[in-house]
């Protein structure tokens, strides 16, 4: 059985919240979080260092043998994430209820 988490992210993701944002992460990982899904719901803005905190949660996790499932994207993220191909290479669902029925009881044994 593993463990599953979820962060709910908010406001920018971008300079110093995007390396608060790695560590968080990389704390979840070393505690034994194997599923982990980021709610970008609330997100307003991302940068370049936002992304790249974002693919390097993804490294992290996939390192560690767990995966990481967004959800929530706001439409301007969506944007940048069609723009630089990110939308290939994270698993985006359309909010935390998907996760819940789809996603969580394959990993919870439910």
């Amino acid at each position: 059985m593993s463990t599953v988490d979820v962060i709910k992210l908010s406001g920018i993701l971008g300079g110093p919240q995007a390396q608060e944002f790695r560590q968080t992460v990389s704390e979840r990982a070393q505690a034994g979080v194997q599923v982990l899904l980021l709610d970008c719901s609330n997100v307003t803005f991302v940068d370049s260092s936002g992304l790249g905190a974002l693919v390097v949660a993804l490294k992290t996790l996939r390192a560690a043998g767990g995966q990481l499932y967004l959800c929530g994207i706001p439409k301007q993220m969506m944007m940048l994430f069609e723009l630089t191909s990110m939308d290939k290479v994270f698993q985006i669902l359309k909010d935390e209820e998907e996760f819940n029925t789809r996603i969580r009881p394959q990993y919870e044994g439910g």
